[in-house]
C-alpha cells in the first residue's frame, strides 16, 4: 500500500521545542560533532601511517578500500538501522570505531605491522561506516518534530564544518608530537566522548512497519532483511517526492564530488596557484556552506523548499564550472564561496525534506538510499574525473561536470511534486 507522510507518532509535536533548545538534540549533535572531528583526524593518521609504511600507490590502495564495503553494504545498513533503532546502531558502531582504532594505536606503539594492518583498519572502517551513515541520517527524525528536521540539518552543517576545520590540524599535531599512534589515539578518544552523549539521548517509541493484515488478524512473522530492503525501495517509487529526490541527488553528486575534490587539486596546479591557493579556494567553500548552515539553524524553516532546493542546484552548477575559468585565486575564492553558499543550502533542504517525506519506519532505508549515491559511488567518480583532465583539461571536464549538476536541479524544476513540497511548519 502508499505510505504517506504523516506526523510521527514518537516526536514532539510541532513548535512544541526549538531544536537548538532540545537537550536530545543538543546531545546527539555534541556526539556528532565528537565522531566528525575523530573521523578527520582518523583519516590524518591513516593516511600518514599508509604514506610512511608502503609506496604511494599502496598508500592510496589503503585509502581506498573503506569506500568498497560502503557502496556494496550501505542499503543493508538503512535495514539494519529501521530494524534495531537508530540510536543503538549508533551506540554500537561508534563503540566499535572506538575498540578498533585504540587497538590499532596500541599495535603501531608497540610495533610496526604495516600496511596489511592499515589496509584492515580501512576494511572494518568502510563496514562500519555502512551501517553507521543510515543510522545518522535516521536519528534526527526520531528525537525532534518534522518542523524542526531543517534546522537540525543546519546544525548539523556547521557541525561539520567546525569538524572539517579542527580535525586536520588536530590529526597533524598529533601526528607530529606522537606519530601515527598518537593521532589514532586521539581519534579514539573522540570517538569515547561521543558513546555516553549518545546514550543519554532519548528516542521516541519505535515506530511499527506499515501492514496490510486485517485488522484483529496475527501480525505476519518479522519480514526477512530482503523483504525489508524491498519495502524501502518501494517505499521510494511510491513517494513522488523522495522519487525524484532521489535522482536530484544522484546527479549532483555525481557531478559535484569530482570537480571539488580532485578537478581542483589539478586546477590550481594548472594555474600556478600551489597549494595555498588551493586551501584558500577550499576556504571560501567552507565558508559559504557553514553560512547556508548557520542562516537554516537561525530561520529553521525555507518556504518552498523543493524549489529553492531545485533552483540552488542548478544555479551552483554554473558556479561548479565557472570555478575552471576565473583567472585569479581571489575571483576563484568568491566563486567558491557560491558554490559553498548554494551546495550548503541544497545539501540541509535535501535532508531535511528526505526525512520528512519519509514515513517514519523507513527513515533508515531511505537515508541508505541516498548516501549510497552520496559516499558510495560519487567517490567513484574521482579516478575518472583525473583521467579526464589528463586527456581533456580542467576546463571541459569542469563544464560536462556542472552539466551533470544542472541535470539535477533541472529533475527538480521538471517534477511538479518536488518541485511544491514544502517543510512543515
Amino acid at each position: 500500500m502508499t505510505v504517506t507522510p504523516a506526523i510521527s507518532a514518537y516526536a514532539p509535536p510541532a513548535g512544541d521545542r526549538p531544536a537548538h533548545r532540545d537537550p536530545d538534540v543538543l546531545r546527539w549533535l555534541g556526539a556528532y560533532a565528537s565522531s566528525a572531528i575523530g573521523d578527520n583526524i582518523y583519516y590524518v593518521a591513516l593516511s600518514w601511517a599508509a604514506v610512511q609504511s608502503g609506496t604511494p600507490s599502496q598508500a592510496g590502495l589503503v585509502m581506498a578500500v573503506s569506500a568498497v564495503p560502503r557502496a556494496l553494504l550501505m542499503l543493508g545498513g538503512g535495514v539494519i538501522a529501521d530494524r534495531f533503532g537508530p540510536r543503538r546502531v549508533l551506540i554500537t558502531s561508534t563503540g566499535v570505531r572506538c575498540a578498533v582504532v585504540a587497538a590499532v594505536a596500541v599495535l603501531l606503539l608497540v610495533s610496526s605491522p604495516g600496511l596489511w594492518l592499515l589496509g584492515l583498519l580501512a576494511l572494518v572502517f568502510g563496514v562500519v561506516d555502512a551501517v553507521l551513515m543510515p543510522a545518522l541520517g535516521a536519528l534526527p527524525a526520531r528525537i525532534t518534530a518534522r518542523g524542526q528536521l531543517a534546522r537540525v540539518q543546519g546544525m548539523r552543517g556547521m557541525a561539520s564544518r567546525l569538524a572539517n576545520v579542527l580535525g586536520a590540524p588536530l590529526g597533524g599535531l598529533g601526528v607530529a608530537l606522537g606519530g601515527a599512534a598518537a593521532a589514532f589515539g586521539a581519534a579514539a578518544l573522540l570517538f569515547a566522548v561521543a558513546l555516553p552523549l549518545l546514550t543519554a539521548v532519548r528516542m521516541g517509541r519505535r515506530p511499527e512497519q506499515p501492514s496490510e493484515e486485517p485488522a484483529g488478524q496475527e501480525p505476519p512473522a518479522r519480514p526477512t532483511a530482503a523483504r525489508e530492503l524491498r519495502d524501502g525501495l518501494r517505499h521510494i517509487r511510491r513517494n513522488p517526492v523522495l522519487a525524484r529526490l532521489m535522482v536530484v541527488i544522484a546527479l549532483s553528486d555525481l557531478g559535484f564530488v569530482g570537480p571539488l575534490n580532485v578537478g581542483l587539486a589539478l586546477l590550481a596546479d594548472e594555474r600556478g596557484w600551489g597549494a595555498a591557493g588551493m586551501g584558500w579556494v577550499l576556504a571560501g567553500f567552507g565558508a559559504g556552506a557553514g553560512t547556508a548552515s548557520l542562516l537554516l539553524t537561525i530561520r529553521g524553516r525555507v518556504p518552498r523548499a523543493g524549489l529553492v532546493l531545485s533552483v540552488t542546484i542548478a544555479v551552483g552548477a554554473a558556479a561548479v564550472g565557472a570555478l575552471a575559468f576565473v583567472p585569479t585565486v581571489l575571483a576563484a575564492v568568491g566563486v567558491a564561496l557560491a558554490v559553498g553558499l548554494l551546495a550548503g543550502l541544497s545539501g540541509a533542504l535535501c535532508g531535511a525534506l528526505m526525512q520528512t517525506e519519509s514515513d517514519p519506519a523507513f527513515v533508515g532505508r531511505v537515508t541508505s538510499v541516498a548516501s549510497l549515491f552520496s559516499l558510495g559511488l560519487a567517490p567513484l567518480t574521482f579516478p575518472v574525473t583525473g583521467a579526464a583532465i589528463a586527456l581533456w583539461g580542467t576546463g571541459p571536464v569542469f563544464a560536462a561536470s556542472a552539466g551533470v549538476c544542472a541535470l539535477g536541479g533541472l529533475a527538480g524544476l521538471c517534477s511538479g511534486a518536488l518541485r511544491h513540497a514544502e517543510l512543515p511548519r
